[in-house]
């Protein structure tokens, strides 16, 4: 499978899998007209939809995808089943396309109902984990969205994280408001500068990268612990998560 990526919007990244004979899944169509534009380019043949929450920029191009392409059939979590969703799944379940089997998993924190789509490498994750940070919590809690920050770290290394929004350098720079020393993420911050200037992309990112500068993944990182000890007393990886989270949205 070849992946693919659609800028949209301001910074949403439409993914599209397609295989030799040009059979594509598209995965969270915020709008329609940048897919059917690539559609027409690469002269691809649409197969399915995968859609992983309802919010407006993943699942805005749904209706006009099924105006042109009837017969596609789009997966999604029961939020989406009013926004063009034909086949409802959730955790557990596995998705068949393309002679490819997508687990499910319920990752519930930026909306109650969100899942990601599994089929190594490929980890479609929409808004929930980003490189360098994690979705903000419209619905759900901060413990929601540590438990399913646990569940995508327990996937292999090589995992390729397909996050839907360029947020990388605002992450990395929160990162290092956080861990000024950290001589990692001073790497990757010089890194993902250079890319943007060039206005490329910094995605996917891999799992293996993620553990290593994704400031919600080291909530158990004793140097983490001990700076967060000067502003509060707080030891459990989960309240630690809780203010970090906190602390992104007044950044």
């Amino acid at each position: 499978m070849n992946l693919n990526s659609i800028p949209a919007f301001q910074d949403n990244y439409i993914w599209v899998l397609n295989d030799e004979q040009g059979k594509c899944i598209i995965v969270d169509p915020g709008e329609a007209a940048p897919v059917l534009k690539a559609i027409a380019e690469n002269h691809w043949q649409p197969e399915a939809i995968l859609l992983t929450h309802h919010h407006h920029d993943h699942v805005g191009g749904v209706k006009e995808l099924l105006q042109n392409f009837p017969d596609l059939v789009v997966y999604g979590p029961e939020e989406t089943r009013d926004k063009g969703t034909n086949r409802v799944v959730g955790e557990g379940d596995k998705v068949n396309i393309l002679k490819y089997e997508f687990s499910v998993i319920a990752t519930p924190g930026h909306t109650l109902g969100h899942i990601c789509y599994f089929n190594f490498p490929y980890l479609f994750c929409g808004d929930t984990m980003f490189s360098g940070g994690c979705g903000r919590l419209f619905e759900g809690t901060p413990e929601q969205m540590y438990q399913s920050f646990q569940k995508i770290n327990s996937l292999p290394a090589e995992t390729l994280i397909c996050c839907a929004h360029e947020y990388t350098l605002s992450n990395i720079q929160f990162a290092l408001s956080i861990l000024p020393k950290d001589e990692g993420l001073t790497r990757y911050y010089r890194k993902v500068k250079e890319l943007r200037a060039k206005n490329q992309s910094t995605l996917p990112t891999t799992l293996q990268l993620e553990r290593e500068i994704n400031v919600f993944l080291k909530t158990e990182d004793t140097d983490l612990k001990e700076i967060i000890g000067k502003e509060t007393n707080l030891q459990q990886p989960q309240q630690i998560f809780a203010w970090l989270r906190a602390k992104k949205d007044s950044f």
